[in-house]
């Protein structure tokens, strides 16, 4: 059953996953834009809440929060130092997203979103379920 668990949260954040994707491979407006930045909050949501998983399932780290989970993953070998300092930034503009609307930040950070997008990409693909 926990094994169930993970799987569809894995299946989950592979589907926020290509909803962002599909954002960011849209010609540019500022609807796609902000469009983007929305489903790279729940992308990041769902791709950190699947690390937890992975991590409690497979590695027995219990990880109460985001950046928590992404230390742990440095600890497991599913990240280097420069990929931890990425997926940390990540985090942090997650959480200034969420909380209010700038149009500067919002500018800067879509600029981020394909960096991030191969980010959670890459950390779906290490802990890849066999399904």
């Amino acid at each position: 059953m926990k094994m169930k668990l993970f799987t569809e949260k894995y299946e989950n954040a592979v589907k926020a996953l290509s909803t962002l994707e599909e954002a960011l491979n849209t010609e540019y407006s500022t609807f796609v834009q902000d469009a983007s930045i929305q489903r790279f909050e729940y992308t990041t949501e769902a791709v950190w809440k699947c690390l937890q998983s992975y991590l409690k399932e497979y590695e027995g780290i219990m990880c109460a929060s985001p950046k928590a989970c992404m230390r742990e993953a440095k600890k497991v070998n599913l990240m280097d130092d420069d990929t931890v300092k990425l997926a940390l930034e990540m985090i942090d503009d997650r959480n200034l997203t969420s909380h209010t609307y700038h149009e500067e930040i919002a500018g800067t950070l879509f600029k981020l979103l394909p960096q991030y997008a191969i980010l959670m990409k890459s950390i779906l693909n290490k802990i890849k379920p066999n399904i």
